[in-house]
């Protein structure tokens, strides 16, 4: 079977423009910096729950209430708080599941920030660590990438198993950058 010219250069272009595409590109010798955050917030979260959560999945009400301490790169933001008032079903054996969510925080200038996110939780020690990664899609700060971890003290499984799980205070922090 005769090969012709036209397929053989087809195949070399082809085969150079792999090479070059696939070859390693220079690294500079200055890494690109991460840009600093914009935000940066330490607080508490507390939250209540009614009627109290038991090992038996139920409906009921949830509300949280968020302070932050924050250090904004513009030395504008020196605050901030959240709150949410929301109902669910569950149990104590499945409160660790994911979640989507809209956020909104408001902060010391007046104004505020809405993040659309999704979270998951992990138990680890003794502690519910939840982490929340979203972009603020609203307000200040619009575009940027918002985390939040929450950390609360896990249910007892007493509470549990009796009068139900009402309530936890943790530390919370959020950088968005």
């Amino acid at each position: 079977m005769a090969v012709s010219r036209t397929w053989m250069r087809s195949v070399a272009l082809a085969a150079v423009t792999a090479l070059v595409t696939c070859a390693p590109t220079s690294v500079s010798a200055h890494p690109h910096p991460r840009p600093p955050a914009q935000l940066q917030c330490q607080g508490t979260e507390s939250v209540t729950y009614d009627p109290g959560v038991t090992l038996w999945p139920r409906k009921f009400d949830v509300r949280t209430d968020g302070q932050f301490d924050c250090t904004d790169s513009a030395g504008k933001v020196k605050s901030g708080s959240y709150g949410e008032h929301f109902s669910l079903t569950a149990g104590c054996n499945d409160l660790l599941g994911g979640f989507e969510e809209q956020r909104t925080f408001s902060w010391s200038t007046g104004d505020t920030s809405v993040v659309d996110a999704s979270g998951s939780s992990t138990a680890v020690a003794g502690q519910v660590i939840t982490t929340i990664t979203g972009t603020v899609t609203q307000g200040r700060f619009l575009g940027r990438t918002a985390v939040q971890v929450i950390t609360l003290p896990q249910p007892g499984v007493l509470q549990c198993l009796t009068t139900g799980f009402t309530g936890a205070k943790g530390v919370t922090t959020l950088v968005i950058t």
